[in-house]
């Protein structure tokens, strides 16, 4: 009698384990697919914070300098494409600036444009703003005259 009372203790304690495992397991993590959202934030929080990488993805506060527009017009690029690149592209550490002070750092985010166009954003966050440096067309090379 006391070894079936043991079995059957046992037994629960392993389905109540297994439950909270395959609970776990269900849950989302950040960390899941780490290319798909470096942060792991959602779109709703890229849009209102800053990341744990360092980047607000927040296009209310972008601004372009006149290099960055020059380069958007000879090579095709939209405010929207640079705009959807800030909110879902993937930072290219290697192209990236981090190691500086603040308002100094560059995010090269990489992503596609409306027509597959494979695009580098240069961002430059400083404060509350992230001002687009300039904007490279990785699968053409454009005639521009930019200074």
């Amino acid at each position: 009698m006391n070894n079936k009372k043991i079995a059957s203790g046992a037994v629960a304690v392993i389905f109540v384990l297994l439950a909270f495992i395959l609970n776990r397991s269900n849950e989302p993590s950040a960390t899941a697919n780490p290319k798909s959202n470096i942060s792991g934030f959602s779109k709703e929080q890229k849009k209102t914070n800053s990341n744990a990488d360092g980047l607000s993805r927040n296009i209310a506060y972008i601004q372009y300098s006149k290099h960055a527009r020059c380069r958007m017009d000879c090579r095709q690029i939209t405010e929207s494409e640079i705009e959807k690149v800030l909110e879902t592209g993937t930072i290219n550490y290697r192209k990236s600036e981090l190691d500086v002070v603040e308002c100094k750092q560059k995010y090269a985010l990489e992503g596609y444009g409306d027509d597959r166009q494979h695009i580098r954003v240069i961002f430059a966050p400083c404060q509350n703003k992230t001002t687009v440096v300039t904007c490279i067309d990785l699968g053409e090379d454009w005639e521009c005259a930019c200074n």
